[in-house]
């Protein structure tokens, strides 16, 4: 399994396994992942799945120390003493001692005050890295500039048809490396049956799927896909070949320029997100 070393010298996978949306028989589908070879495991406050994502990373018999277990801090829970608290919440259904990476999950609220928190929570050795996920380009330079510490992910909407180029460009000017969310575009745009990804994928006897993770590992942007078929989970890991320049351009032609899934610049999502509670 590739990695890559984050701005403090962690070693962070560069291939995970996300659990988005998967709450029943989570802690099965973690347990497979994990034998299949996985060692990221991506969760989140919000996927209310931390209890068994932990629970199945316990009984894995794996050392914790050979694991790198993400969560994140959602919208309601910012501010300084508020992240104090859920993040504990957050490690108590774990069962860990520690986190390897704690997101904020989303760029509204008091982030700022959350950001201390974090930072205070790293230097307590609680948290070994931290950073955010669906940070606009100048929101991660903001936090960077204004902060002793700069994010050191940014998890964001990265595949074939939206690849953010210039997002990565600059945030990797602050040693913040891209991870992406979504990188098959969570099954939209027929993406599996995209004429360029299989025509690719004929080439190297790959499915579409394995060609748009590829794509997105070979740009140096880490990939977490989630699946619950157990078939696909096993292709999603198997990436042992490598893609030509000119495939590399193709695929990077598919771009259409703005996410058909969400857009946290859009004032709807900021209110929809910002009054979604996941706790009394």
């Amino acid at each position: 399994m590739k990695t890559i070393n984050l701005s403090n010298g962690v070693e962070m996978p560069m291939l995970g396994f996300g659990t988005f949306m998967i709450k029943q028989d989570c802690e099965q589908h973690v347990a497979d992942a994990l034998k299949l070879g996985y060692r990221l495991i991506d969760t989140a406050a919000s996927y209310f799945n931390e209890e068994t994502v932990g629970r199945a990373i316990r009984n894995s018999g794996i050392p914790r120390v050979e694991l790198f277990v993400t969560s994140k801090l959602w919208v309601q829970d910012t501010g300084y003493e508020n992240t104090l608290k859920a993040f504990d919440k957050s490690l108590k259904a774990l069962g860990f001692d520690y986190l390897d990476l704690y997101l904020i999950h989303q760029p509204y609220g008091d982030y700022y005050g959350s950001w201390r928190a974090m930072q205070k929570l790293m230097k307590d050795g609680y948290i070994r890295a931290i950073g955010v996920s669906n940070f606009s380009a100048e929101r991660v330079v903001d936090l960077a500039l204004n902060s002793d510490t700069a994010p050191m992910v940014d998890q964001i909407e990265l595949h074939p048809f939206f690849p953010q180029e210039d997002t990565i460009t600059e945030i990797r000017k602050y040693g913040c490396v891209p991870q992406a969310w979504g990188p098959l575009c969570e099954g939209q745009k027929d993406i599996f049956n995209n004429s360029s990804l299989c025509d690719i994928g004929k080439a190297h006897g790959k499915t579409a799927a394995q060609i748009a993770l590829k794509w997105n590992l070979q740009r140096g942007v880490a990939v977490i896909p989630r699946s619950t078929d157990t078939a696909h989970r096993a292709e999603n890991i198997d990436l042992d070949f490598e893609l030509s320049e000119d495939e590399m351009k193709r695929i990077s032609a598919l771009d259409i320029g703005r996410s058909e899934i969400i857009d946290h610049r859009c004032a709807h999502t900021a209110r929809q997100l910002i009054n979604w509670k996941i706790h009394d």
